[in-house]
């Protein structure tokens, strides 16, 4: 049987197309600090009628440790704006939960409900009316990213990392971190409080 002929310009095509660098080139860490989260969420509210819905979308996905397409699926009828709940609803066969929504989340989200009324169900809306696409969010975060000066690139899922280590920083215990962030394997929880400096704290002290 003759091998397969592959033209010459689709071989040069094939070498030419960039390789994508690990994340390890990039950025030192995977996850961003609660004062780094602070001034992703000051840079978006600086963007004109877009940036309060964007400042809410990074609060909310940071808080809740939301996977991007949690995001973009969020509808109103998850939020309970009266009883101060979200009801989170996982997305890669993670355990669904109810969260409790803090006072700062609650004043963002009733604003963004008056600033877009007409919003199909979905709490983030792009200006065509539907919900928010994966690849908007992406862009809209790191570009938030650039803007915030922060001095590596960003995406979406650095803020449920984030979640994940501001919570075990604060001495979460394991299982509690795993309920909140969905895992249903809890090796997957692990890795946030082994890096979490908080097991430390009693170390080199008398």
């Amino acid at each position: 049987m003759n091998a397969q002929v592959i033209p010459l310009k689709t071989r040069k095509a094939r070498r030419s197309t960039p390789l994508r660098r690990p994340n390890a080139d990039l950025r030192t860490r995977e996850y961003l600090t609660p004062d780094e989260v602070e001034k992703l969420m000051k840079a978006a509210a600086k963007r004109g009628r877009y940036g309060q819905r964007d400042a809410c979308l990074i609060l909310i996905g940071y808080r809740h440790g939301l996977r991007v397409s949690e995001l973009v699926n969020l509808k109103w009828q998850q939020v309970d704006l009266k009883g101060g709940h979200l009801h989170v609803r996982r997305s890669k066969n993670g355990v669904p939960s109810t969260h409790p929504l803090q006072g700062d989340e609650l004043r963002a989200l009733r604003q963004l409900a008056r600033d877009w009324p007409d919003h199909g169900g979905f709490v983030f809306v792009s200006e065509r009316g539907g919900p928010m696409s994966s690849d908007g969010v992406r862009k809209m975060i790191s570009r938030t990213g650039e803007d915030a000066g922060l001095p590596f690139p960003i995406h979406p899922h650095m803020l449920r990392h984030a979640c994940g280590f501001a919570l075990a920083n604060k001495g979460h215990d394991t299982r509690a971190l795993q309920l909140w962030l969905g895992h249903r394997n809890i090796q997957h929880t692990v890795r946030y409080t082994e890096l979490s400096p908080a097991r430390f704290k009693d170390f080199w002290r008398d």
